[in-house]
């Protein structure tokens, strides 16, 4: 029989996958950055902060959802109530 995690574990999860996928998707859009900033517009660096930005900002709103799963949307909260006698 395995112990309880403990809620300190369970955000400490949450948060090393928040920060597992910030590096993610920062790096994929630092990259595709690089390669639009390149390809399509004579090498200046807007094309670079703003993918960039992009994916933190995508990695944040993930964060987000994990930390507070109401804010998915759809997803309705329903409070359980005692039995009355």
């Amino acid at each position: 029989m395995s112990k309880p995690t403990s809620s300190e574990e369970i955000v400490s999860q949450k948060y090393d996958r928040c920060l597992a996928d910030l590096l993610v998707k920062a790096g994929v859009g630092f990259g595709v950055g690089v390669v639009a900033s390149v390809i399509l517009f004579k090498r200046r660096t807007w094309p670079v902060a703003l993918s960039t930005g992009f994916g933190m900002g995508a990695a944040y709103a993930d964060c987000d959802r994990s930390f507070n799963p109401a804010r998915i949307p759809g997803t309705r909260i329903i409070t359980q109530t005692e039995p009355s006698n």
